[in-house]
């Protein structure tokens, strides 16, 4: 789950990590209240969507960036205008781009240096990480790319937490000295607070900045969360905006299913995460293209399956629909039934080939044969892939 910048606003404050004072804004005159609310400040108004390079960013209405600076109420009601409810495109969202549905009135800042912050979850390690560099305020896959060596990395140990001589290394890796450094050192000691009391999966602060009046503040946030660990959370999960996220995958999340859209027309219904990514391949390797992963995990109800098949059949793109079960926990009777049920409450308009195999196969087969409908029975992942590439082509 991700969050906006005006909410990681919100946590920073929780956590007294510093940065500058905003206010988020759904109208042109709320625009223009917020920046009144900040008279005699620099201000910023910024777009608010989740995706980043929204300065650089330009609207399909022709107003270029996503981030201005500003110098009165009514220069904020009228950039608020241009963007509110207009779609952003990005170098993170693709042509498509994403609507903005609120904009940010902020303190602006002067910079004397930008740098690069974050912490994350390594999996190789099973530990956090956290990332400096000196070369804020840019893309930091640039910066890995030009110059890796100007990127820092320091392990943290999950038990023991993070350790003053990790903080002085990651200080020293900054250049940053005298108060400068104090202020990072508790910076930095709040937000690894935060990182691990909300079970961050990604904390990113790019730029974090030092101004001329001796200030270190984080100037912007990318926030990312364990969804396994939201249920912990409900303040965060109340801060979710369903409409930044593909509907297709909002309707799955309800019903506990694990889904993401693609470009192919071959729809996969498939249970377990390793089994959805090898369909994805032979059906790859046979000539189609996928056009999702949908997980229906190792116990789906007849329910989750007939809600999997809406959730693909909304797609228009979708010409046919490959179902691969392995039964160890499922019953793979279970899921002819949820086929059966959810063929009949679609029409299903389109090809569709099963392949089962495991728990309960032979009764699964039989339910599917009596059913009637047009299902094409696979007996391999190959058979399947090959049939239902066939039907589609």
């Amino acid at each position: 789950m991700n969050i906006h910048e005006y909410q990681a606003k919100e946590l920073f404050d929780r956590f007294q990590v510093p940065s500058p004072k905003g206010r988020v804004a759904s109208t042109p005159e709320e625009a223009a209240a917020a920046a009144r609310e900040f008279a005699g400040a620099q201000l910023v108004i910024k777009a608010q969507v989740h995706a980043g390079g929204r300065g650089k960013g330009h609207f399909k209405n022709g107003f270029k960036g996503g981030v201005h600076l500003i110098e009165s109420p009514e220069q904020a009601a009228e950039f608020a205008e241009k963007m509110l409810n207009e779609t952003l495109v990005t170098v993170q969202t693709g042509e498509a781009g994403r609507v903005v549905r609120k904009v940010m009135v902020a303190e602006a800042v002067d910079i004397t240096h930008e740098y690069y912050l974050a912490i994350l979850m390594d999996r190789a390690t099973s530990r956090p990480v956290i990332v400096v560099s000196t070369e804020g305020g840019m893309s930091i896959e640039d910066v890995a790319h030009n110059t890796p060596e100007k990127i820092v990395r320091q392990f943290i140990h999950p038990v023991l937490g993070l350790q003053p001589y990790e903080t002085r290394k990651l200080t020293a890796a900054l250049g940053l000295t005298g108060d400068n450094a104090k202020q990072f050192a508790k910076l930095l000691s709040n937000l690894y607070k935060l990182f691990i009391s909300c079970d961050c999966a990604m904390v990113e602060i790019n730029p974090l900045v030092t101004t001329p009046d001796g200030r270190v503040l984080a100037l912007d946030a990318k926030f990312g969360f364990d969804d396994n660990a939201l249920y912990r959370h409900p303040d965060i999960v109340a801060m979710r905006d369903k409409e930044e996220e593909d509907p297709r995958e909002v309707a799955a999340s309800e019903y506990e299913l694990n889904y993401i859209g693609l470009d192919g027309n071959i729809a996969c219904l498939v249970n377990g995460a390793g089994l959805a990514m090898a369909t994805m391949d032979i059906i790859k390797h046979y000539g189609g293209e996928p056009a999702n992963f949908l997980d229906v995990g190792g116990g789906a109800s007849k329910e989750q399956v007939t809600a999997a098949f809406k959730i693909i059949l909304a797609d228009p793109n979708v010409k046919g629909i490959l179902i691969n079960i392995f039964g160890g926990i499922m019953d793979c009777n279970v899921i002819a039934e949820g086929v059966i049920a959810a063929a009949k409450e679609t029409g299903l308009p389109i090809p569709l080939v099963v392949r089962l195999e495991g728990n309960n196969v032979e009764k699964g087969k039989e339910t599917l044969a009596a059913s009637g409908l047009n299902i094409v029975s696979a007996d391999t992942m190959a058979d399947g892939a090959q049939k239902i590439v066939a039907a589609v082509s």
